[in-house]
Protein backbone atom coordinates (compact mmCIF):
# COMPACT_ATOMS: atom_id res chain seq x y z
CA UNK A 1 0.00 0.00 0.00
CA UNK A 2 1.23 3.50 -0.81
CA UNK A 3 3.02 4.89 2.25
CA UNK A 4 1.64 8.38 1.66
CA UNK A 5 -1.88 6.96 1.93
CA UNK A 6 -1.03 5.09 5.10
CA UNK A 7 0.49 8.22 6.59
CA UNK A 8 -2.64 10.17 5.78
CA UNK A 9 -4.61 7.68 7.87
CA UNK A 10 -6.94 6.45 5.15
CA UNK A 11 -7.27 3.55 2.77
CA UNK A 12 -7.42 3.88 -1.04
CA UNK A 13 -10.75 5.07 -2.45
CA UNK A 14 -11.92 6.60 0.82
CA UNK A 15 -12.91 10.28 0.54
CA UNK A 16 -10.46 12.97 1.53
CA UNK A 17 -12.44 13.86 4.68
CA UNK A 18 -12.03 10.35 6.12
CA UNK A 19 -9.00 11.17 8.30
CA UNK A 20 -11.11 13.86 10.02
CA UNK A 21 -13.72 11.32 11.12
CA UNK A 22 -13.17 9.75 14.56
CA UNK A 23 -12.85 5.97 14.46
CA UNK A 24 -16.03 5.50 16.50
CA UNK A 25 -18.13 7.37 13.90
CA UNK A 26 -16.80 5.59 10.81
CA UNK A 27 -18.99 2.45 10.95
CA UNK A 28 -22.15 4.58 11.20
CA UNK A 29 -21.13 6.77 8.26
CA UNK A 30 -20.41 3.68 6.16
CA UNK A 31 -23.87 2.34 7.07
CA UNK A 32 -25.51 5.67 6.21
CA UNK A 33 -23.88 5.81 2.78
CA UNK A 34 -24.81 2.19 2.05
CA UNK A 35 -28.45 2.83 3.01
CA UNK A 36 -28.70 6.06 1.02
CA UNK A 37 -27.19 4.50 -2.09
CA UNK A 38 -29.15 1.26 -1.73
CA UNK A 39 -32.57 2.58 -0.65
CA UNK A 40 -32.40 6.34 -1.10
CA UNK A 41 -33.94 7.18 2.28
CA UNK A 42 -33.17 6.71 5.98
CA UNK A 43 -36.09 6.96 8.41
CA UNK A 44 -34.73 8.90 11.37
CA UNK A 45 -37.64 8.19 13.67
CA UNK A 46 -37.16 4.48 14.13
CA UNK A 47 -34.48 1.93 15.01
CA UNK A 48 -30.86 2.64 14.18
CA UNK A 49 -32.02 5.31 11.74
CA UNK A 50 -32.54 7.70 14.67
CA UNK A 51 -28.88 7.55 15.67
CA UNK A 52 -27.74 7.89 12.07
CA UNK A 53 -30.04 10.85 11.43
CA UNK A 54 -28.75 12.79 14.43
CA UNK A 55 -25.10 11.98 13.65
CA UNK A 56 -25.31 13.21 10.06
CA UNK A 57 -27.54 16.19 10.80
CA UNK A 58 -25.41 17.48 13.65
CA UNK A 59 -21.88 16.63 12.48
CA UNK A 60 -21.47 15.29 8.94
CA UNK A 61 -23.96 16.95 6.57
CA UNK A 62 -21.31 18.55 4.38
CA UNK A 63 -19.17 15.40 4.36
CA UNK A 64 -21.99 13.14 3.15
CA UNK A 65 -23.23 15.79 0.70
CA UNK A 66 -19.75 16.03 -0.85
CA UNK A 67 -19.56 12.26 -1.16
CA UNK A 68 -22.92 12.04 -2.96
CA UNK A 69 -22.44 15.05 -5.25
CA UNK A 70 -20.34 13.35 -7.99
CA UNK A 71 -23.08 10.71 -8.29
CA UNK A 72 -25.66 13.37 -9.13
CA UNK A 73 -27.34 13.01 -5.72
CA UNK A 74 -28.30 15.77 -3.32
CA UNK A 75 -28.44 15.16 0.44
CA UNK A 76 -31.75 16.26 1.98
CA UNK A 77 -32.03 16.53 5.77
CA UNK A 78 -35.71 16.83 6.68
CA UNK A 79 -35.99 17.82 10.35
CA UNK A 80 -39.78 17.80 10.35
CA UNK A 81 -40.21 14.32 8.89
CA UNK A 82 -36.95 12.98 10.41
CA UNK A 83 -35.63 11.80 7.04
CA UNK A 84 -32.26 11.63 5.35
CA UNK A 85 -32.65 11.32 1.59
CA UNK A 86 -30.32 11.07 -1.38
CA UNK A 87 -32.43 12.96 -3.91
CA UNK A 88 -31.55 12.52 -7.59
CA UNK A 89 -30.72 15.68 -9.52
CA UNK A 90 -32.52 14.66 -12.67
CA UNK A 91 -30.27 16.65 -14.98
CA UNK A 92 -27.19 14.79 -13.76
CA UNK A 93 -27.97 11.59 -11.87
CA UNK A 94 -27.28 8.25 -13.56
CA UNK A 95 -28.54 6.17 -10.63
CA UNK A 96 -32.27 6.77 -11.03
CA UNK A 97 -34.41 3.79 -10.11
CA UNK A 98 -36.43 2.14 -12.82
CA UNK A 99 -40.01 1.16 -12.20
CA UNK A 100 -42.42 -1.08 -14.03
CA UNK A 101 -45.56 0.26 -15.66
CA UNK A 102 -47.74 -0.67 -12.68
CA UNK A 103 -45.25 0.75 -10.17
CA UNK A 104 -45.10 3.99 -12.14
CA UNK A 105 -48.87 4.39 -12.18
CA UNK A 106 -49.01 3.88 -8.42
CA UNK A 107 -46.16 6.35 -7.89
CA UNK A 108 -47.90 8.95 -10.01
CA UNK A 109 -51.17 8.44 -8.13
CA UNK A 110 -49.48 8.70 -4.75
CA UNK A 111 -47.65 11.87 -5.80
CA UNK A 112 -50.97 13.45 -6.86
CA UNK A 113 -52.68 12.43 -3.60
CA UNK A 114 -49.78 13.86 -1.58
CA UNK A 115 -49.82 17.11 -3.56
CA UNK A 116 -53.58 17.53 -3.19
CA UNK A 117 -53.31 17.04 0.58
CA UNK A 118 -50.50 19.59 0.87
CA UNK A 119 -52.44 22.11 -1.21
CA UNK A 120 -55.43 21.75 1.11
CA UNK A 121 -53.18 22.27 4.15
CA UNK A 122 -54.35 18.99 5.62
CA UNK A 123 -52.53 17.07 8.34
CA UNK A 124 -48.84 16.43 7.79
CA UNK A 125 -49.37 12.66 7.62
CA UNK A 126 -51.10 11.55 4.41
CA UNK A 127 -52.79 8.18 4.93
CA UNK A 128 -55.18 6.38 2.58
CA UNK A 129 -56.48 2.84 2.28
CA UNK A 130 -55.51 0.47 -0.51
CA UNK A 131 -59.10 0.62 -1.78
CA UNK A 132 -58.95 4.42 -1.88
CA UNK A 133 -55.68 4.27 -3.80
CA UNK A 134 -57.16 1.89 -6.35
CA UNK A 135 -60.11 4.24 -6.78
CA UNK A 136 -57.75 7.16 -7.39
CA UNK A 137 -55.90 5.12 -10.01
CA UNK A 138 -59.17 4.58 -11.87
CA UNK A 139 -59.94 8.29 -11.61
CA UNK A 140 -56.53 9.65 -12.62
CA UNK A 141 -55.89 7.13 -15.42
CA UNK A 142 -59.29 6.45 -16.91
CA UNK A 143 -57.83 5.49 -20.32
CA UNK A 144 -55.21 3.08 -18.96
CA UNK A 145 -55.87 -0.21 -17.21
CA UNK A 146 -54.52 0.17 -13.65
CA UNK A 147 -52.84 -2.64 -11.69
CA UNK A 148 -55.20 -5.31 -10.48
CA UNK A 149 -55.97 -5.21 -6.78
CA UNK A 150 -54.15 -8.53 -6.43
CA UNK A 151 -50.98 -6.95 -7.85
CA UNK A 152 -51.02 -3.98 -5.51
CA UNK A 153 -49.32 -5.81 -2.64
CA UNK A 154 -46.12 -6.45 -4.60
CA UNK A 155 -46.06 -2.88 -5.96
CA UNK A 156 -46.49 -1.40 -2.50
CA UNK A 157 -43.82 -3.75 -1.12
CA UNK A 158 -41.24 -2.38 -3.57
CA UNK A 159 -42.11 1.23 -2.77
CA UNK A 160 -41.93 0.39 0.93
CA UNK A 161 -38.41 -1.03 0.45
CA UNK A 162 -37.41 2.29 -1.10
CA UNK A 163 -38.93 3.97 1.98
CA UNK A 164 -41.38 6.03 -0.02
CA UNK A 165 -44.31 4.86 2.09
CA UNK A 166 -45.31 2.89 5.17
CA UNK A 167 -48.13 0.39 5.41
CA UNK A 168 -50.21 -0.74 8.36
CA UNK A 169 -53.01 -3.26 8.63
CA UNK A 170 -55.62 -2.14 11.20
CA UNK A 171 -56.52 -4.55 13.97
CA UNK A 172 -59.34 -6.80 12.86
CA UNK A 173 -58.92 -5.95 9.16
CA UNK A 174 -59.62 -8.95 6.94
CA UNK A 175 -59.69 -7.48 3.42
CA UNK A 176 -56.62 -6.42 1.36
CA UNK A 177 -58.30 -3.11 0.56
CA UNK A 178 -58.30 -2.13 4.23
CA UNK A 179 -54.50 -1.83 4.28
CA UNK A 180 -53.49 1.69 5.38
CA UNK A 181 -50.82 3.47 3.31
CA UNK A 182 -48.88 6.43 4.71
CA UNK A 183 -47.22 8.46 1.95
CA UNK A 184 -43.82 9.69 3.16
CA UNK A 185 -42.37 13.08 2.16
CA UNK A 186 -39.52 11.22 0.45
CA UNK A 187 -41.90 10.20 -2.35
CA UNK A 188 -42.65 13.79 -3.32
CA UNK A 189 -38.92 14.44 -3.81
CA UNK A 190 -37.95 11.32 -5.72
CA UNK A 191 -40.32 12.19 -8.59
CA UNK A 192 -39.22 15.32 -10.50
CA UNK A 193 -42.46 17.31 -10.67
CA UNK A 194 -42.18 20.98 -9.76
CA UNK A 195 -45.92 21.50 -9.78
CA UNK A 196 -49.27 19.95 -10.70
CA UNK A 197 -48.99 21.09 -14.31
CA UNK A 198 -45.83 18.99 -14.75
CA UNK A 199 -47.66 16.02 -13.25
CA UNK A 200 -50.62 16.49 -15.61
CA UNK A 201 -48.30 16.51 -18.61
CA UNK A 202 -46.68 13.25 -17.53
CA UNK A 203 -50.03 11.63 -16.75
CA UNK A 204 -51.36 12.61 -20.18
CA UNK A 205 -48.31 11.08 -21.87
CA UNK A 206 -48.93 7.86 -19.97
CA UNK A 207 -52.58 7.78 -21.02
CA UNK A 208 -51.84 8.63 -24.65
CA UNK A 209 -49.16 5.96 -24.98
CA UNK A 210 -50.91 3.36 -22.89
CA UNK A 211 -47.58 2.88 -21.12
CA UNK A 212 -46.04 4.60 -18.14
CA UNK A 213 -42.26 5.05 -18.15
CA UNK A 214 -41.52 7.24 -15.12
CA UNK A 215 -38.35 8.90 -16.35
Amino acid sequence: MNQDIVAAGRAPLWPSFWPEVPAEDRPAIRDVLAELLGRGVILGGEGSGREWFLLIRDHYQSHVADYLAPLGLELVVDDEALLLQARPRTEACQLLATFSRDETLVLLALWRIWDDEQASQAAAAVVISADELWGKLRLFFDRVEPPEKTQMESVLAKLRRHRLLRTHRPEGATQPGELQIEILPSLSRVIPFDDLEAWLQRAELCQAAGEAPLL
